[in-house]
């Protein structure tokens, strides 16, 4: 298939021919194609009439049995799932061109079929303008260059789900490795991300070696690539052979602390197997590609970071899932319209609580057999749980149904689990029901504190029970040069009012927590210091004033809205400290740096014209998270008189699509 991305009117060009096999009489044949128009359909080299619903390309089957070709030449005006990002934004080099098919669209852009259980072997043509980089599933075997035109000719040799065809074109740089078994690894980055290349993709190789190694079954694919995208709809999607991700997750040093790619890169690299290499039948077993990602991805932290941290990932995912099951929003695991959380979440528990029932070996066997067995076709729960069953040689009926046809959440069991395999979390657990027996005054803190070396337990004990511990403890943990147990005294609610009734000492230790390498940890301790010491603001804007922090900006936004606040801070400046916040709320930034702009510049009042102008569009954007933020702060802020009238007269600047969403947002 060869295809031609139209940027000036968004539009996408192709041709290509389809080889398939007609294995008995039907009268017509049909192909999804989502508002498109058809310039040519030929069949065994022959046109031929064809029926086009806007929906479907049809006509009518050959006669004979047997081997046939389909050539089709085509326009596609896709309303979704090609993203072109960056056209108009002002930013040079910024433009980019991304897939999210999920599912059931890539008929949007190339004719196809919108069912999981449809394989096809595609081989992909991209042509575009000369400077541009180009990745797509499978390998790049050739690029000619003719008039300022590549053609980039990816090779696709197993079949995949047509809704995992993807291709990214944007400006990129690589970063090229092998894995242990010799698969190649391409890495790619904007030119500007190249000092954030090794923090974000750090353990990329351990990973990849890892889950060959835990699955014991060998990479299905050619290679593997890896691509951050701007204002990508999700954290990322593994597309087969290529993965697209949030850029919002490329990071530095200091930003490893607080958000790291890591368990993305794991999770969309073992849909590589679970998920690409065998596929769900329907939504209705969709545990086995979310539940296996999720459990593989927790391993392979396991293997990186420790026992300790795999465990706690567990505890707090089972509190949240017996949390909401206890609140009648438990969810059964083979339920298709579950969400989320049922699906990631409790189905990765499950999977814990299998190996647990038949152990680490029989669990191996059985994931090889299944993998083995079912390569490169659809799977069903029942296909995964009889490979499983042989394996172990035992019925498996009492776990189905447990863990997949239950809407409970096993709280009991899990809790039971938790407490053999972890000491920390055990102690947790003891700690919860000594303070439920006797008053909080009377608990030895101090033992709980010592009885175990765990980091996490310690950020966990601080966050939980920060308001009652003794100064004793709470000093302990500022001295800690442990970034997580630090990051739990910024986060918790100590320090808001709290330091200034305790000694010098004690809020001397409080602002240590501004030279940390957490970007976290500086933006809660510069809001509370802020807050409870007026007098030292000038110390702490000087001493924060050259950090932007997470991806999101999130130090820089907070320190320009608190300068905002604090007007007798560099009085000269502060129309610039203005401009600069109401800025980042433009379409050149990402849309998380926006939003949070958005969220700072509501709460002080002080959002320009222009930045209402980016608020309007925002409520138009792609990332729906972002667009319903968006679209519930315009209504808040259309509450004000004055900000309505302000809407409204601004309103003449909109285009006639944007005007109408305004209006009727305000008539909400």
């Amino acid at each position: 298939m060869e295809i031609t991305p139209l940027f000036d009117s968004k539009e996408v060009w192709g041709r290509g021919t389809y080889y398939f096999e007609l294995k008995s009489e039907t009268d017509s044949i049909f192909i999804d194609a989502i508002n498109m128009d058809f310039l040519h359909v030929s069949l065994n080299r022959r046109q031929i009439d064809f029926t086009n619903s806007g929906k479907k390309l049809g006509f009518k089957a050959p006669e004979k049995i047997g081997n046939h070709e389909l050539f089709i030449r085509y326009l596609a005006k896709p309303k979704q799932t090609v993203y072109y990002i960056g056209l108009n934004d002002g930013v040079e080099g910024n433009e980019q061109l991304w897939i999210q098919g999920q599912g059931k669209y890539t008929s949007h852009w190339l004719p196809s079929f919108d069912d999981m259980s449809e394989k096809v072997e595609l081989d992909l043509t991209l042509n575009t303008d000369e400077g541009f980089t180009v990745i797509a599933n499978g390998k790049l075997t050739k690029k000619n260059t003719a008039e300022g035109i590549i053609d980039w000719h990816f090779d696709m040799q197993d079949p995949m789900s047509s809704y995992l065809a993807a291709f990214v074109i944007g400006k990129f740089d690589k970063k090229e490795l092998k894995s242990s078994s010799g698969v190649p690894i391409e890495l790619y980055y904007e030119p500007k991300d190249s000092l954030r290349v090794e923090p974000t993709y750090r353990y990329t190789k351990e990973i990849f070696d890892f889950l060959e190694d835990e699955i014991g079954i060998a990479y299905p694919w050619q290679n593997y690539k890896q691509v951050p995208v701007k204002d990508f709809l999700y954290a990322g999607m593994e597309n087969t052979s290529a993965t697209v991700f949030s850029n919002s997750y490329m990071i530095d040093s200091t930003a490893f602390i607080d958000k790291n790619y890591v368990n993305v890169n794991a999770h969309e690299l073992a849909h590589q197997w679970f998920g690409n290499l065998v596929t769900e039948e329907s939504s209705k077993h969709h545990w086995l590609h979310e539940g296996f990602a999720t459990y593989y991805a927790y391993l392979a932290e396991q293997h990186l970071f420790g026992e300790d941290h795999f465990y706690w990932k567990l505890y707090e995912t089972a509190k949240t899932l017996h949390n909401l099951s206890e609140s009648g929003g438990g969810e059964a695991l083979n339920n298709p319209n579950a969400n989320s959380l049922t699906f990631y979440e409790k189905g990765a528990w499950a999977l814990v609580m299998l190996k647990d029932k038949i152990g680490k070996n029989a669990f191996q066997k059985g994931i090889i057999s299944y993998l083995n067995k079912h390569q490169f076709k659809n799977v069903t729960i029942s296909d995964f749980l009889v490979e499983m069953e042989l394996a172990a040689n035992t019925d498996l009926s009492d776990f189905r149904s447990k863990w997949l046809e239950n809407e409970v959440f096993p709280w009991e069991e899990v809790k039971e689990k938790l407490k053999r395999e972890s000491e920390s979390i055990a102690l947790v657990f003891e700690m919860e029901n000594e303070f439920q027996r006797i008053k909080s005054d009377d608990l030895d803190y101090d033992s709980y504190w010592n009885r175990t070396e765990s980091t996490n337990f310690k950020a966990h004990f601080i966050r939980q029970y920060h308001r009652v511990l003794p100064n004793a403890i709470i000093k302990r943990a500022f001295l800690s040069d442990d970034i997580k147990i630090r990051q739990a005294l910024a986060s918790s609610l100590y320090g808001i009012s709290g330091v200034k009734q305790s000694t010098t000492e004690m809020a001397d230790l409080f602002e240590t927590l501004l030279d940390d390498e957490s970007y976290v940890t500086i933006e809660n301790a510069l809001l509370k210091l802020w807050a409870t010491f007026p007098e030292k603001r000038t110390l702490y804007f000087s001493k924060t004033q050259n950090i932007v922090g997470l991806p999101n900006k999130n130090v820089l936004l907070l320190w320009l809205t608190l300068a905002l606040l604090t007007p007798e801070y560099n009085l000269g400046q502060q129309q610039a400290y203005y401009n600069e916040l109401n800025g980042y709320t433009s379409a050149d930034n990402h849309f998380e740096v926006r939003q949070l702009a958005f969220q700072y510049l509501s709460q002080i009042q002080a959002m320009s014209d222009e930045a209402l102008v980016n608020l309007i569009k925002a409520s138009d954007h792609h990332v729906w998270q972002f667009k319903k933020s968006s679209r519930n702060l315009l209504k808040e802020l259309s509450e004000s008189i004055e900000l309505k009238e302000r809407l409204l007269s601004i309103s003449n600047s909109l285009s006639t699509e944007e005007q109408s969403t305004l209006n009727k947002l305000l008539k909400q």
